[in-house]
């Protein structure tokens, strides 16, 4: 078979609105913003990727901005009169040239994919070894900060039958105000859903100590990264104590960031993102790596669009055990969509398209009233 070469590359940035403000321990979300990325091939089979981040650069190293930046000058370069169907030699290509982007990196990845899923008439979880499910459960971020009010969005979303599994975002506040906050929720919901916390880094090692207990004895399933990622003995310590299992986020930011992390054991669940690995197959050697160091999975999110979430699902519908769900509900939060189709999301499950490639169409006339000019 002749090559089929890339191209062009188009990284284009939209801004949608949300449905609320989104509350993080260290930013406020008034809207999202996406890196919206289009690779043409030669056979006139074009693929769409996404790389999105959260809060400018209050969360990591690359920005919107950086993105399409660094996407243009120095990314596309490498990859234009490349082979569009060898995933593996084009992204080994970016890797040996440049250092981290790995949400960049994770959007280029997910648009290759997605061309060749096109090409071959198979959606892109085949490409990645074949599915084992066709859906995946889906948790809510309760980020109100007001008690009562995430209780009623709650009990609203259990009614609707979209969410049983709930995330409260914590940290930015006083610690004993935020674990009053976390355990009326727990208390009010009950049995009938999985309320987790997610601390982002926020508390210091002597506060997270007790706080983890009491958490764990209050019926918390899951503590996401409390302390900061630099602290790895603080990690490993934590890990030992906390009745409640401690989730690696920020922690990971690379593949061999995972390796580390097992080696040293400092978590028992590794939350997965396609953009902190470099894209769906990057994080599926993470995946790898914790399941040979017996650490447990959960399907994390950057808050994507339609595009990077599928990317995301396509990826983790093909992992044998996602034993804590998954929080794909980007698309949810967005009150405007730029593809032709929004993702379909029922029974608290996201269905993932058996359609080739991501499964997935730009609506060219939204993408071009959203694009930041």
């Amino acid at each position: 078979m002749s090559h089929i070469l890339i191209e062009s590359i188009e990284a284009v940035i939209v801004d949608l609105p949300t449905i609320r403000p989104h509350k993080l321990a260290m930013h406020t979300l008034q809207k999202q913003t996406l890196v919206i990325i289009r690779v043409r091939c030669a056979d006139g089979i074009e693929g769409i990727g996404e790389s999105t981040t959260i809060g400018g650069l209050a969360y990591g190293n690359e920005s919107p901005e950086s993105i399409k930046t660094n996407i243009e000058c120095h990314l596309a370069p490498l990859l234009i009169g490349q082979d569009a169907s060898n995933i593996n030699a084009a992204m080994l290509r970016l890797d040996k040239a440049a250092k981290g982007n790995t949400f960049a990196k994770s959007g280029l990845e997910s648009a290759l994919l997605d061309a060749q899923g096109k090409r071959l008439g198979l959606p892109v979880s085949e490409l990645l070894g074949g599915r084992v499910r066709d859906s995946l459960e889906v948790a809510w971020t309760l980020a109100s900060g007001d008690t009562a009010k995430d209780i009623a969005e709650a009990e609203q979303m259990l009614d609707i039958r979209r969410h049983r599994i709930f995330k409260l975002k914590i940290g930015a506040n006083e610690v004993s105000a935020d674990l009053k906050h976390v355990i009326a929720i727990k208390k009010a919901l009950g049995e009938r859903a999985s309320v987790r916390v997610d601390v982002n880094q926020y508390w210091d090692e002597s506060q997270a100590i007790r706080a983890c207990q009491v958490l764990g004895d209050n019926g918390i399933d899951l503590i996401e990264q409390p302390i900061s990622r630099i602290n790895r003995a603080g990690q490993v310590r934590l890990n030992q104590r906390s009745p409640a299992p401690i989730m690696a986020d920020e922690s990971i930011e690379s593949v061999a960031d995972a390796f580390s992390l097992a080696a040293d054991g400092a978590a028992s669940i590794f939350a997965l993102k396609i953009g902190k690995n470099g894209g769906p197959r990057a994080v599926l050697r993470t995946a790898q790596i914790a399941e040979a160091a017996g650490i447990a999975l959960y399907g994390g999110t950057m808050l994507e669009g339609a595009i990077g979430t599928l990317a995301s699902a396509h990826a983790f519908i093909t992992l044998s055990r996602l034993t804590w769900g998954t929080e794909l509900f980007g698309p949810l939060l967005l009150t405007e969509e730029i593809v032709t189709e929004a993702p379909v999301y029922r029974d608290f499950q996201l269905e993932v398209p058996r359609s080739p490639g991501l499964g997935l169409t730009l609506d060219e006339e939204r993408l071009a009233f959203f694009r930041r000019t």
